[in-house]
């Protein structure tokens, strides 16, 4: 787990080495262990490292195999790497490390663009090809991993965040109107290649840019999910066990693929609680869980405490959990957005901040749930979705329990000079009716599970983690595990309020109280719910000269919201206010 950047120039000058310092420096807490550049004419490679796998210098990377012609950077985690090496030895290969870096070289250059097929994990490399002149991007299958670019008739840059490119300076602050739709939309989430800036763009999960020193490029898609079942369709006894065997298998992958302790971000629920179960059942006796709460507001309690400490005792954890006073997330808070690659919206993300803090002082890689409430639908709007009438659009299904803001609404709050044709719309449309999808349902869990879950859970959990070079790891993300959920009918998964997969597989694991409890969500209810020190940095945002100069909101829909700040939330249960000010406060600490 690391932070990468690097630039290739088509105007035949050399890379800019300064910019890439910059971009570096920029990327250092999500690799404080060591750092590495490598140049050649008009290409240059940067690299911040968090070690991992395999702690030795041999493994520092920019990684460069001279015999085979190849440089590498490389951010993430290859959980078969071993498997892969040893059918790499097999085929003449040999190495001079014990990581998983080696092995995508070695991959790359047996199999090429193959390769991606083959690596189970979560990543995001750029690999030199020093005889064809040629950059090679590419991202998991998930986009667990960032990798976000910027690119015009002189050079390419790429980086494992957004800030790291602005501070390699040439980037228009010009806002993209399209982004900022589905911002407001889609629950903060801005699907690839849209960001915030108009100039930025990232690489879409499951894809490749090849791209050569005259600018010339290639992206394609590696892969896509199905969602139907197979003929003849199993048994809900075969299909229940096959999940089970999946997910028991992910979380072993996920566990020792690492030469240092890997703990478990505890909340409480039954993701997070199964993790732990998986993790026994797998041998292990020494293992580390960490929890976080928060006092409680008037409507809603604060921590879930009482979950994870029966979880903890029931298999006898090393835990540690942690009480943050408001005062200190209030404090807190601007940190946290300092930390966002991109805007987010979820309440939770100051939550994640602080306990990554606290754990990277234990471990340097972690096991987290994310993941298991979009893939065995566990959320309350997929029952709702499930209850309209078969005969209604997909679309309007979908934006009915889902979309943040209606059109007129969002044509009230955004400032005329931003507005655009619907693209939300379109996009959602065109996702829903792709092949491979028997119902639709099983549309919208793929869609949640490969496009909305990337840019609000899981780029939540690398920003936050990462600002404190802490690794986390997502075993529901499991390519084969999302693949074998995927082959499960909606109506099985969705049993008992959704996850029935899991609350089966948990009974003979878990606490009954932990399985038969409400649904839960990480909870940070003074940004919910907004009074006191919350709600005046929120007024104070809103109300700053650059707000008011950068002219983004309607201010009529600004007031309105100042003065009713507990009154108006989204249909997911997010607080409109909050939204507003998040966005703007990402835009005054980053620009």
């Amino acid at each position: 787990m690391c932070g990468i950047c690097g630039e290739l120039r088509f105007d035949h000058q050399g890379a800019d080495v300064d910019a890439l310092e910059r971009m570096m420096n920029a990327l250092r807490r999500r690799g404080p262990d060591s750092g590495g550049s490598f140049q050649e004419e008009a290409l240059a490679f940067g690299h911040r490292r968090l070690a991992v796998i395999d702690l030795s210098a041999q493994a520092n990377q920019p990684m460069l195999d001279a015999a085979l012609g190849l440089a590498l950077v490389f951010n993430g985690t290859i959980y078969n790497y071993r498997e892969l090496r040893q059918e790499l030895r097999a085929l003449g290969y040999s190495f001079f490390s014990e990581g998983d870096t080696e092995v995508i070289l070695k991959a790359y250059h047996a199999w090429g663009r193959a390769c991606l097929a083959r690596l189970d994990g979560m990543f995001a490399f750029a690999l030199w090809d020093r005889a064809r002149k040629c950059l090679f991007l590419a991202r998991d299958r998930f986009g667990i991993k960032p990798l976000y670019f910027t690119q015009d008739v002189q050079r390419l840059r790429f980086a494992s965040t957004l800030p790291a490119l602005l501070a390699g300076g040439g980037i228009s602050h010009d806002l993209d109107p399209v982004a900022l739709q589905f911002q407001f939309t889609l629950h903060g989430s801005v699907p690839a290649p849209h960001t915030v800036l108009a100039q930025v763009r990232k690489l879409s999960p499951a894809s490749f840019l090849e791209i050569d020193a005259q600018g010339k490029s290639t992206e394609e898609c590696y892969w896509r999910l199905e969602a139907s079942r197979p003929v003849p369709e199993p048994g809900t006894a075969e299909s229940l066990e096959s999940t089970a065997q999946a997910l028991a298998a992910a979380v072993r992958s996920h566990l020792h693929a690492a030469d240092v302790p890997v703990g478990v971000l505890l909340s409480g629920g039954l993701d997070s609680s199964l993790l732990v179960a998986l993790l026994a059942e797998a041998g292990e006796r020494e293992i580390r869980t960490f929890s976080i709460g928060f006092h409680d507001q008037p409507e809603e309690a604060g921590n879930e405490f009482h979950y994870s400490d029966l979880v903890a005792r029931h298999y006898g954890t090393r835990h540690c959990r942690y009480l943050i006073a408001d005062s200190e997330m209030l404090t807190a808070l601007p940190e946290a957005i300092a930390a966002m690659s991109e805007p987010m919206f979820s309440q939770d993300n100051v939550a994640f901040y602080l306990l990554a803090r606290e754990v990277r002082r234990e471990v340097k890689a972690v096991l987290s749930g994310q993941g298991a409430d979009e893939v065995f639908g566990g959320y309350f709007w997929y029952a709702r979705m499930a209850a309209e009438s078969a005969e209604e659009p997909p679309l309007a299904r979908f934006a009915r329990h889902y979309f943040d803001r209606d059109p007129d609404e969002y044509r009230e709050m955004i400032a005329p000079e931003h507005l655009v044709c619907d693209h939300v719309g379109p996009l959602i449309a065109r996702r829903l009716a792709e092949p491979g999808a028997d119902t639709f349902l099983d549309a919208v869990l793929r869609l949640d599970a490969t496009t909305l879950i990337v840019d609000d859970p899981v780029k939540r959990m690398d920003n936050m983690t990462m600002a404190w070079g802490l690794e986390a790891r997502v075993p529901f993300l499991d390519k084969t595990l999302v693949e074998t959920a995927m082959r499960l009918s909606p109506a099985l998964r969705l049993m008992e309020n959704g996850k029935y997969p899991l609350k089966h597989l948990a009974r003979r694991l878990l606490p009954r109280e932990v399985i038969e409890r409400p649904k839960g969500y990480f909870p940070t209810p003074a940004l919910k719910y907004l009074r006191g020190g919350f709600l005046d940095f929120i007024r104070d945002t809103l109300e700053a000269p650059a707000c008011r100069e950068r002219g983004l909101y309607n201010r009529a829909y600004v007031e309105k919201l100042l003065t009713e700040p507990l009154q108006h939330f989204t249909r997911l249960e997010g607080n409109k206010l909050w939204h507003l000010a998040a966005l703007e406060a990402w835009l005054q600490t980053h620009l």
